[in-house]
């Protein structure tokens, strides 16, 4: 017998027949002999829907019961579902991250897990029943108070579901046929792609792709689980995320090997935000300063780039990006050192966008930047900032230029398909 998680995103049960259809295919996982755990997400667009709903009550709501409210969208999700299931005549047990044993830091809405105890997870699949995950929460270990984990973070607490309960592989279930070569919502001709590295599908996803929460893919890295990204809206086979040793090579249609592509798929995120410091001094520690306090703010920096220092007035500009959620943060933290630091001003510019190529096979093939950076030219697109690692290379461009560059780098790259990719339903987060 096999063991199987199973995550199931808002747009998957967004409504009752959503619930239903998403019921039956648990159910027939079920009857083909397998143990079934499902992480849910709350319905459609509900965990919106309650954030607004408490900014109307408050402007700026208590972390802490920010994160009782939003919680409960997860909790009907699964309560709804493990009715639907009581109806098809299977047993079916509901529970809430911390009665399925979520333990987490105490950072409210952005806990990280600490620990997975899934005792009573266990006890119920002993008995036969099928277990549901509220997903996106668990209990701090130290307050015991309800935490929530982020944005798309069910996609990890199914993950590590799987990895505590040491099922077979973790089943993502979402609004298209799996990891494609592009986001087919501004890319239509994009690729589905069968398989891909953990280390791949890391970089896509810290570059905007929203398939696959960043912190899910890491922890499947660590804990080797294989995710197996799939539509509930159709029976394709979709995307097996895996180590790169064990991912098949690929093969003609006679079965005669095939170079792998140098080029895996083109990410892009159109929520990030620049902010440049100008007229900093030239002196050994002042970008230590700078980015130690707004590390202190618990903000993540992306990309940085410092200009060449001005001779007359031996000062240089350092330009960085981040999220535009935390650009509010990172300013009001400059403008406190301003007077230390002694910089001149600051520039904040939220129309941008980055655009990324990822794959395995520019490590060892010449031209991959070369190629980008015409076909972004031939596009009429400016590149601003630039960065790179082993297997990404990025650009930050204007934000109406965007869609223009993926589409033009995925063309750039062989990936356009013939047929265009469909994709059923909303964000599928």
């Amino acid at each position: 017998m096999s063991r199987v998680v199973q995550k199931f995103g808002g747009s998957s049960v967004a409504d009752a027949d959503s619930i239903k259809r998403v019921a039956k295919r648990v159910l027939a996982t079920k009857q083909a002999g397998n143990d079934v755990v499902v992480v849910i997400s709350a319905m459609g667009d509900t965990t919106d829907d309650l954030l607004d709903l408490a900014l109307q009550v408050s402007p700026m709501p208590a972390a802490r019961e920010l994160d009782m409210l939003l919680t409960t969208g997860e909790r009907q999700s699964a309560a709804l579902l493990a009715m639907a299931l009581h109806d098809l005549g299977v047993e079916a047990k509901s529970y809430t991250g911390s009665q399925a044993g979520v333990i987490t830091t105490g950072k409210h809405g952005d806990a990280r897990i600490i620990d997975i105890t899934p005792g009573r997870i266990h006890a119920s699949l002993d008995e036969g029943s099928i277990v549901i995950v509220a997903g996106f929460q668990g209990v701090s270990q130290d307050t015991k108070d309800v935490t929530t984990l982020g944005r798309g973070a069910s996609d990890t607490t199914a993950v590590a579901l799987a990895a505590a309960l040491g099922a077979d592989y973790c089943e993502i279930y979402t609004d298209v046929d799996g990891i494609f070569t592009a986001d087919p919502r501004i890319c239509p001709k994009a690729r589905q792609v069968p398989q891909i590295s953990y280390e791949e599908m890391m970089e896509l996803a810290a570059s905007g792709a929203k398939v696959l929460h960043l912190r899910c893919v890491e922890y499947a890295r660590r804990e080797n689980v294989k995710i197996h990204v799939r539509s509930s809206f159709s029976e394709r086979p979709g995307t097996w995320v895996m180590d790169l040793a064990d991912i098949s090579p690929l093969t003609d249609k006679e079965g005669n090997p095939m170079e792998q592509p140098l080029i895996s798929g083109v990410a892009h995120t159109l929520s990030e935000a620049q902010i440049t410091v100008v007229g900093v001094p030239d002196r050994v520690g002042e970008a230590a300063t700078i980015f130690d306090a707004i590390a202190a703010r618990g903000i993540n920096i992306d990309t940085i780039v410092q200009n060449v220092s001005r001779i007359s007035s031996n000062r240089t500009d350092i330009s960085f990006t981040l999220e535009t959620a935390d650009a509010r943060a990172a300013m009001e933290t400059l403008t406190s050192i301003k007077e230390q630091v002694g910089f001149e001003e600051m520039l904040f510019d939220d129309q941008i966008g980055k655009v990324s190529v990822i794959g395995v096979g520019m490590k060892s093939h010449p031209g991959v930047t070369a190629r980008f950076f015409r076909a972004l030219a031939d596009a009429g697109v400016n590149l601003g900032m630039i960065s790179t690692s082993e297997i990404r290379i990025s650009v930050v461009v204007d934000a109406g230029s965007v869609q223009t560059a993926v589409q033009a780098a995925h063309a750039a790259f062989g990936l356009d398909a013939d047929g265009e990719a469909v994709v059923y339903a909303g964000t599928g987060r």
